[in-house]
């Protein structure tokens, strides 16, 4: 009947399987609404279904029933193709894995999923249902999976595509594999033939950013079959990072684009055309006055070089420097030395000529050399056991250049040369196997990691580092701020202004010579360390003042802000390290930026920030740190690293605990092999380390883990960490925090660093032997053994101070000899002992402050011999004060007096005593 109203379920023209499946695949979820074949269908979607039609519920928009469209369901598209009952009113839902492409408010639902095949999103739908499928059914939906996915080998493929072609593929759906294949790759028409052939014949080939692309232009009024075909049959012919085919069909001009790489985003130059599609696989069918085959081509290449990233080259990936290198006359033995205390699993071998020039032989690997040892070769030359030959990239050569290199050679190490044959570094295998992990490329997140500098930075510091990018870009170096920096920036815990003194600004070249620029530019002074590589530029020294109006040029900075600049700023040259033996301190050499991370403790503290003004933000990863802060790990760089450094033992707990993460199972196990090294750590690099522990937010938490690891038993067996250290720690910083006026407030706490205190209450329980063993263990002195050696006073008449009825002099007289932040601290380790609180409390508040009237002035007025006498008579004095003996001054004096004449000084008590009274009432005028 006319008035009847229905749904209809509609997808693009041109329909490939993903759009077919989908349209299946909603009919079977709404089966009310009508599934609509479009005018247009690719040739091999049309002989599908010539052979499958009938077992399939779709309808042509002939055979639509009288009556209007309710709602229209899109699928695999965003714009409705207009079928006989719609009009302005219909309802719209869509259901597409491409992003929004534009107003989406006439749609009442809008389903968006980022995967690979439109034809996903409705079948985890139909999983969800448990929906019967017949074989035809099953099968179009694998293909629909299939032809969007490249059979899950695009990188828009996700375990979700997977997951549901896994489902179908199950043996109760018969998915027909053989009719997958055959309509995957179905073999071209007379037609389509005749048009790749125009297309490879009118094929130009560009450089846009880097990239090999090629635009392919043919005209065919006539033709009618699947243009998509087409482009992925040419773009493997040619092997280029993109292919554009521009068709001019009489009416329109249709452009269909296929790229190999995320680089190049052909979706968006659709879309600057007036089509759309995915990054790699796009269409635009362009019309309009004006418009042919060449007018296109040049929007082409405008587009492409706006919408696509610079490709990336050796130069990108490469370890930067010159590398060891070995010289013909070496021998097996010599070279896997080197090879052992680098690392590195090959090295160029290089000859010298006469007049200075060198030339590449070949290149020896470490399995070339363990093997030539193994058969007691080792005393031969490199060069009769290398691979020979010269292959060599340049830094601008594209990686696709280096991967057909190193499949050519068969080398895993490739020299890197510049214009004159030199070496200035090298590439590996490895290198490239790190690229399949996009994130883990090293250009990415430069905008982000800029804006997080600008909010994580005063304008002075952020002006200073950009200063210090312009200065180096200038002399040809690079520059990178690198380590726990860049690691607290991605995590977001830097608040503005919180640059790092320890802040590391790692140089590619000289960093003493840059640092003696800038002093000569700014002033300042620089402390050179030559051994090492490094600079401190001094930006606080009266002597050698910096020229701030030079320095901050450009920058409109009041008096106060000048003053965020820091004291001083380091700066190392990127160098490499190797350990003689475990636990000795590295020697050092002049590298790359790539190996100087790699010297590094954890992947998370291998991320760098390049400052130089055209990379500025660009963020390098070599190590995979970003996906393990992502993910919250603590993980080494190789299996070496807690043996060439034990102290990393501790610094991966307190990581681990600090930021919440976790030690993976791998460098857990290495830490737990490398315990024993600690013994051979000196004092001072132990202390260093747990002075740093001491310092986090809550030290009992990597305390306790390091006791759950058998850490702290490493260093003293008696070291306890438990709810009571717990309870201690944190009544410490509630002290630490209260108000002048409150209770528990204490001046004498907060005049002391906060590690001392800490480390107070951790060895409160320990006996004097261990803590005079942990004294020697750490190399403690000073004012924490000050400290710790009051706390032990303090113990030794702890039960004494617990007895009710004490007398304060007593108290008094033990409470004396403890340092005040020592009473305050003992007081807390105490906190379950309301005896103790009673005593600390008066002590702090009242008896402390408690002395006699008499001074030595009035002793020797009295007449009374100098001497030791007056301490005592002094001290008995504040002490019958404390008790409550005496009340006056007058007292004092008799008492005074009596002590004297206890002391055998009667005569002179005599004579005292006339002398008060001489002055009347005795004692007064005293």
């Amino acid at each position: 009947m006319a008035g009847e109203t229905f749904d209809v379920i509609l997808t693009h023209e041109h329909t490939d399987f993903d759009a077919l499946a989908s349209l299946l695949a909603a009919a079977l979820l709404f089966p009310e609404a009508l599934p609509v074949l479009p005018r247009q269908l690719n040739r091999n979607v049309r002989d599908f279904l010539a052979l499958h039609k009938n077992h399939l519920p779709f309808l042509t928009d002939r055979e639509l029933p009288r009556g209007r469209v309710r709602r229209a369901i899109l699928v695999d598209t965003q714009s409705a193709n207009w079928v006989k009952g719609m009009d302005e009113n219909v309802e719209l839902f869509i259901i597409d894995h491409h992003p929004a492409d534009g107003d989406q408010s006439r749609a009442s639902r809008f389903w968006f999923e980022p995967v690979g095949a439109n034809t996903t999103i409705l079948v985890e739908k139909l999983m969800e249902q448990g929906q019967d499928l017949t074989p035809v059914q099953a099968t179009l939906l694998a293909l629909g999976i299939h032809e969007d996915t490249g059979s899950l080998t695009y990188s828009s493929t996700t375990h979700r595509d997977a997951r549901c072609l896994a489902w179908l593929l199950q043996p109760e759906h018969h998915v027909n594999l053989e009719v997958v294949a055959q309509f995957l790759h179905h073999p071209l028409s007379e037609a389509q033939r005749a048009l790749l052939e125009q297309l490879i014949a009118h094929s130009e080939f560009l450089e846009v950013a880097g990239h090999t692309i090629v635009i392919a232009q043919a005209t065919a009024p006539e033709f009618k079959e699947e243009i998509s075909a087409l482009a992925s049959r040419l773009r493997d012919f040619h092997e280029t990072d993109a292919v554009f085919l521009v068709i001019d069909l009489g009416d329109i001009v249709q452009v269909v684009a296929r790229s190999t790489t995320d680089e190049i985003d052909v979706g968006k130059v659709a879309e600057g055309l007036g089509g759309g599609g995915h990054t790699r696989a796009a269409a635009a069918p362009v019309h309009g006055p004006g418009v042919n085959t060449q007018t296109v081509r040049d929007r082409i290449v405008a587009l492409v070089e706006q919408h696509s990233r610079s490709a990336l080259t050796v130069g990108d990936i490469m370890s930067a420097g010159r590398p060891q290198i070995l010289r013909p006359h070496m021998t097996i033995q010599e070279a896997l030395e080197l090879m052992q205390r680098y690392g590195h699993e090959g090295f160029p071998v290089v000859e010298e000529l006469p007049d200075g020039r060198e030339v590449l032989l070949g290149v020896l690997t470490r399995r070339e050399a363990d093997r030539a040892v193994s058969h007691r070769l080792g005393n031969e030359p490199v060069t009769r056991f290398m691979r020979a030959g010269q292959v060599t990239v340049r830094p601008d050569d594209a990686v696709s250049t280096l991967r057909r290199r190193m499949i050519e050679s068969n080398w895993g190490q490739i020299p890197v040369v510049d214009d004159q044959g030199h070496i200035i570094g090298i590439v590996t295998r490895t290198d490239l196997i790190k690229l399949w992990d996009e994130k883990a490329l090293p250009r990415r997140h430069a905008e982000e990691i800029a804006a997080r500098l600008q909010s994580s930075l005063t304008p002075v510091q952020h002006h200073l580092l950009a200063l210090i990018g312009d200065e180096v870009d200038q002399m040809g170096y690079t520059v990178y701020v690198v380590g726990g920096f860049v690691r607290d920036l991605l995590l977001g815990t830097r608040q503005a202004g919180s640059l790092a003194l320890d802040m590391d600004i790692v140089i590619e070249g000289n960093a003493i010579e840059f640092a003696q620029r800038m002093q000569r530019l700014y002033g300042g002074r620089v402390v050179p360390h030559r051994r090492f590589g490094t600079a401190k530029w001094l930006l606080d020294d009266p002597d050698h003042p910096v020229d701030r109006e030079k320095l901050l040029a450009g920058l409109e900075a009041t008096e106060k802000e000048a003053a965020d600049l820091p004291p001083h700023l380091d700066f190392v040259t990127a160098r490499t390290e190797f350990y003689t033996e475990p636990t000795a301190l590295p020697t050092v050499e002049r590298s790359s930026i790539k190996l100087d991370l790699h010297r590094r403790d954890f992947t998370i503290n291998t991320l760098a920030v390049c400052l130089n003004p055209e990379r500025w933000g660009e963020l390098l990863d070599f190590y995979g740190g970003l996906n393990d802060l992502n993910a919250g790990i603590i993980r080494v760089l190789h299996s070496l690293s807690f043996v060439d450094d034990p102290t990393r033992i501790l610094r991966a707990v307190r990581y681990e605990q600090r930021f919440r993460f976790r030690i993976e199972p791998r460098t857990l196990e290495l830490l737990q092999d490398a315990l024993e090294l600690l013994d051979r750590v000196s004092p001072a690099r132990l202390r260093h380390e747990f002075e740093r522990i001491l310092q986090e937010e809550e030290p009992e938490r990597t305390l306790a883990r390091l006791a759950e690891l058998g850490v702290l038993a490493r260093i003293h067996p008696e070291l306890e960490v438990d709810e009571w250290l717990a309870d201690r720690f944190a009544r410490l910083r509630a002290a630490l925090a209260a108000p002048p006026e409150d209770p528990e407030s204490d001046p004498a706490l907060r005049e002391e660093a906060i590690e001392r205190l800490y480390w107070g209450l951790l060895v409160f329980r320990l006996t004097p032997k261990a803590n005079q063993a942990l004294f020697r263990r750490l190399g403690l002195r000073g004012e924490t053994q000050r400290l710790v050696q009051g706390l032990m006073t303090f113990r030794a008449h702890l039960e004494e101070l617990d007895t009710p009825g004490l007398p304060a002099s007593r108290a008094v007289a033990i409470l004396d000899e403890v340092r005040p932040a020592a009473v305050a601290l003992a007081a807390i380790a105490c906190a379950d002992r309301p005896q103790i609180q009673q005593v600390y409390r008066q002590y702090r508040d009242v008896w402390r402050h408690v002395q006699p009237e008499l001074d030595g002035n009035d002793l020797i007025a009295l007449g009374l011999p100098r001497g030791p006498l007056y301490r005592r008579i002094l001290t008995a004095l504040r002490a019958a004060r404390l008790d409550g003996k005496i009340q006056s001054r007058e007292e004092e004096v008799e008492m005074a007096l009596a002590l004297a004449a206890e002391a055998g000084a009667d005569k002179v008590q005599r004579t005292a005593r006339s002398r008060a009274q001489e002055h009347g009432q005795a004692g007064k005028g005293i």
